[in-house]
């Protein structure tokens, strides 16, 4: 499953999140991570969660971000969610239909490990792709 939760900056997305990660930790059977662009959040995140700072990799498209999500899987296979904060942050250069291919990408990723991916993307939801309306939460 992948879900976007969507909003313009500062309407609450990260809050949000963590919550969810935190709730979601409560109840796992597997690991859980949490990617963001930087360290603010590491001490909200329950220490149970993988916490991964992408700032000193410099994600520069879709492609390295799924990459760098194989390098995770290939260190832990007993992940059961992944979530994203700060997509457009996470991935510097997300432009047109990326977004599209990177949720397609993670749905078959999903599919095939049994992952849940959850990202929360800098983006008013009038302005997501059609495509992937189905996806908001």
């Amino acid at each position: 499953m992948v879900q976007i939760l969507a909003g313009e900056k500062g309407e609450g997305k990260t809050k949000k999140l963590i919550e969810m990660a935190n709730t979601a930790m409560k109840a796992a059977n597997g690991h859980i991570v949490y990617i963001d662009d930087d360290s603010r959040h590491t001490y909200d995140i329950s220490h149970d969660i993988r916490f991964v700072d992408t700032s000193e990799y410099a994600l520069s498209n879709y492609r390295e971000l799924v990459g760098f999500i194989y390098g995770i899987f290939s260190q832990d296979n007993d992940i059961e969610k992944v979530y994203i904060d700060g997509l457009f942050k996470v991935v510097k250069n997300l432009e047109g239909d990326d977004i599209i291919k990177l949720t397609a990408k993670l749905k078959s990723i999903s599919e095939k490990y049994s992952v849940d991916f959850i990202i929360a993307a800098n983006n008013d939801e009038k302005k997501i792709p059609d495509e992937l309306k189905d996806l908001l939460i």
